[in-house]
């Protein structure tokens, strides 16, 4: 945002530190300021190393995340914020940082030191997954990767889609502010999507929440390749998007 405008004409960008309290995260004091997740508002809010991060300041997201508004009460007021924000979070694998060095642990070590993000919070995160380590002929490629402009023109015209297919639904403008209604309006799948799911629902013992979300990723794997239905193939990429919910991920 420029210095001589009051209208902010980019998305904020937050990235607080894993020392902060939660009150510096959602917001409070005795003036009821508000918190990161409100300066994130239509932004993006990261929590790098989020494992170091103080349990109690993680769970105080949750409701936030489903609200996209946060309450803070006081006795001597009540004031409500939004918080409409993207959470984008990184973590290691193991408190030694790589996952070739988990055997420096025991298991129960590891599962302490990943416990610290509880089921309901990975539950409200639409993927997370492992990004394995880059080796050297990877680093040194000549290859070239798809160029950003080109991924970018295709988010784009994601987005468009979805700004379309919303256009009658006020508050409505991305397939992640989809409810229920809206899922099952717009994320109809046939059998051998919904085989594929429950194989992978019982299998791995997802929430319906976790349900929900993998079929909103679906919607926008969709769209990203320009088709209207949802298909096998994109039900299993979304499935994919969600190591952190299967227990074979340590």
């Amino acid at each position: 945002m420029s210095n001589d405008t009051s209208v902010i004409t980019t998305r904020p960008y937050r990235s607080p530190h894993h020392t902060a309290s939660d009150i510096a995260i959602v917001g409070g004091g005795p003036n009821a300021k508000p918190g990161e997740i409100s300066f994130a508002h239509n932004g993006v809010l990261f929590l790098d190393e989020m494992t170091e991060f103080k349990k109690n300041v993680l769970e105080v997201l949750r409701q936030p995340l489903e609200d996209r508004v946060v309450t803070i009460s006081r006795s001597k007021l009540t004031v409500q914020y939004p918080c409409s924000f993207m959470l984008v979070a990184a973590m290691n694998p193991s408190p030694a940082g790589t996952a070739k060095e988990t055997g420096m642990y025991t298991d129960y070590e590891v599962q302490k030191f990943l416990s610290k993000i509880s089921g309901p919070i990975l539950d409200r995160i639409d993927i997370h997954i492992h990004v394995n380590p880059v080796n050297f002929n990877e680093l040194s490629s000549k290859i070239e990767s798809e160029k950003s402009e080109v991924i970018r023109e295709r988010v784009i015209n994601a987005r468009e889609i979805q700004l379309n297919r919303f256009k009658q639904m006020p508050g409505l403008f991305s397939n992640s502010n989809m409810q229920s209604k809206e899922i099952k309006e717009f994320c109809k799948i046939n059998a051998e999507c919904e085989n594929l799911l429950k194989t992978a629902i019982t299998k791995w013992g997802l929430s319906a929440r976790a349900y929900d979300r993998i079929l909103k990723v679906s919607r926008t794997i969709a769209d990203l390749s320009g088709e209207e239905k949802i298909s096998t193939s994109h039900i299993s990429e979304a499935i994919q998007y969600r190591s952190l919910d299967r227990t074979s991920w340590i």
